[in-house]
């Protein structure tokens, strides 16, 4: 089986590879990243981030070897009026070669005051923020931001995994979703 990952983020892709199969374990996998662009900002807040990963998951989908499923994943910021804070949100998106679409999405965390700032006054985006916070070049490839805030207790191919595991839920039990 064929899945594309609309991400240039090798995390992301192996997110994706771990989850697939470890639900479908008796599937072969090939797993690969491919250029997904989406029609959302750099820096994605509220609707723009699930708009984000459907794009993404459609256009990795529309690639000319036609893979069996496209994957997008897009974080972004979420804002909570309740709590009067944003979370991070990842949400994915999973499309398949007959147009069935399903989507979830992982936890949400918060950022420390300093980088909202920095994201919401001063236009920088989350990756920029952290970056200049922890000295780690390239962060959201490696750990990620949940990496480095978490202490290492999960890491952003794991928060990503949450993600994709939610967008298969309605795969899973296809009994209880089927219209």
């Amino acid at each position: 089986m064929r899945v594309h990952v609309g991400t240039r983020n090798p995390a992301k892709r192996d997110a994706v590879e771990r989850v697939f199969g470890r639900v479908y374990p008796d599937q072969g996998w090939d797993v690969r990243r491919v250029s997904a662009e989406a029609d959302v900002p750099e820096q994605p807040f509220a609707g723009d981030v699930a708009r984000g990963a459907q794009q993404r998951a459609q256009a990795a989908l529309a690639t000319p070897d036609r893979p069996d499923f496209g994957v997008g994943i897009e974080a972004g910021l979420i804002w909570n009026d309740l709590l009067r804070v944003y979370f991070d949100v990842q949400y994915a998106v999973i499309v398949d070669q007959t147009g069935q679409q399903t989507a979830g999405h992982g936890p949400g965390f918060v950022y420390p005051p300093a980088v909202i700032e920095a994201v919401v006054n001063d236009g920088r985006t989350v990756g920029e923020a952290m970056e200049a916070m922890s000295g780690i070049d390239g962060i959201g490839k490696r750990m990620g931001a949940i990496g480095y805030l978490s202490r290492g207790h999960m890491d952003r191919t794991a928060l990503s995994e949450q993600a994709i595991l939610m967008a298969l839920v309605p795969r899973l039990r296809r009994e209880h979703y089927s219209a």
